[in-house]
């Protein structure tokens, strides 16, 4: 298990719905799905917040979800207004919070490779679209399955459309939950 720093965790925070004012605060002391998304021009940014609103209002059981986001609290507002009006956001335009989970920038292949173009198809089956960027087009998504300051699992994205299905992310989150609960 890796730890989340005392850095990040005490790091201040403004986004959307949002009720702490650091990390740390805002994760409380329950298992949260920790969500970081492209871009909000990015189709599969869309897709995968619409996604995750799917599964949190079918699955009341599912942890609750904070997404992070490349733009200012304004841009969040405005974006989550069309997609979740209720999701709890972080914004992070300088990248401090992508940065200390380890996200890096795609390459060409992990932007316009073949697997991407057919995600892009599916993305779009569901009604996404691309749209403006709003932050950097090349870094990649990231989720953290994190309680209080331990990642438990986290899902490591092959390329921009590599969103792990509603029954693979549920089944690998309860695998994480339980043998946390061994551990203990």
């Amino acid at each position: 298990m890796n730890l989340i720093s005392e850095q990040l965790l005490n790091h201040p925070i403004e986004g959307v719905n949002l009720s702490g004012r650091t990390l740390k605060e805002e994760l409380g002391d329950v298992p949260k799905l920790l969500v970081f998304v492209r871009h909000f021009g990015c189709i599969f940014c869309r897709e995968l917040i619409a996604d995750m609103r799917s599964i949190a209002e079918s699955q009341p059981e599912f942890p609750p979800i904070l997404f992070f986001y490349q733009g200012t609290v304004s841009d969040g507002r405005e974006f989550f207004a069309s997609l979740w009006r209720e999701a709890k956001a972080i914004a992070d335009l300088p990248k401090v919070f992508y940065n200390g989970f380890g996200l890096e920038r795609g390459g060409m292949k992990e932007m316009f490779g073949a697997e991407v173009w057919a995600c892009g198809v599916r993305a779009a089956l569901k009604g996404h679209f691309i749209g403006a960027p709003v932050g950097d087009p090349w870094v990649m998504p990231g989720m953290f399955l994190v309680h209080q300051h331990q990642i438990l699992w986290k899902h490591h994205f092959k390329h921009a459309g590599d969103h792990p299905t509603p029954d693979r992310l549920n089944q690998d989150i309860q695998n994480a939950l339980n043998a946390q609960r061994e551990a203990a």
